[in-house]
């Protein structure tokens, strides 16, 4: 009895496999991590097979040769599978625009992790030690996070950096305020 039930679950798995892989589709998957704004390599993508299911927004196998060369608008990370919005063309920073390191504590900065896409407010203060009325007008500029590197105890890196796009008239305002330890990043909200 035992044996018909061991033929009859394999006769069923068997069904199963084929079934699964005779719908299965040509996609485009990341084969090692991008980030964001880096080029795309044809070293960078492979073609993998995947459950057929209209739910999943991601690029056709055939439009391989399409992607490379151009930019990812998010990090990507190695295994996950691509869709058209993580690709680009659009180079960061565009023309009128800068991307500011800015080395922020966690006081600093909010609570919430700071992911790339975020937008911010950069808000000049008054320093570790200064009198916050000194600051007429804290509110310098709205930026969107580029990226985010943690602190580094082997390189004696302390705070976190937060890369920011802005207005390109604004980065050298933000950089001098950013050097002198005098900023902070407010999280704005993620809806929309």
């Amino acid at each position: 009895m035992a044996g018909v039930a061991l033929v009859v679950l394999g006769a069923l798995v068997g069904v199963w496999v084929y079934l699964a892989t005779s719908e299965a589709t040509d996609v485009v998957a990341v084969r090692s991590t991008v980030m964001r704004g880096e080029v795309i390599g044809a070293e960078d993508l492979a073609v993998v097979q995947v459950g057929s299911d209209p739910s999943l927004a991601v690029v056709p196998g055939s439009d391989l040769e399409d992607l490379v060369g151009r930019r990812a608008a998010l990090d990507l990370a190695a295994g996950s599978l691509l869709t058209q919005e993580a690709v680009t063309e659009q180079i960061v920073p565009a023309d009128g625009e800068s991307v500011v390191g800015v080395a922020v504590t966690p006081q600093l900065m909010p609570g919430e992790p700071l992911v790339a896409g975020d937008r911010v407010r950069v808000v000049v203060t008054a320093g570790a030690q200064g009198d916050p009325a000194t600051v007429e007008d804290p509110v310098l500029t709205e930026a969107e996070v580029v990226s985010v590197r943690a602190p580094d105890v082997a390189t004696g890196q302390q705070a976190t950096v937060v890369s920011v796009l802005i207005d390109a008239a604004q980065a050298p305002a933000v950089a001098q305020y950013a050097a002198a330890g005098r900023v902070a990043l407010v999280l704005e909200s993620r809806e929309g």
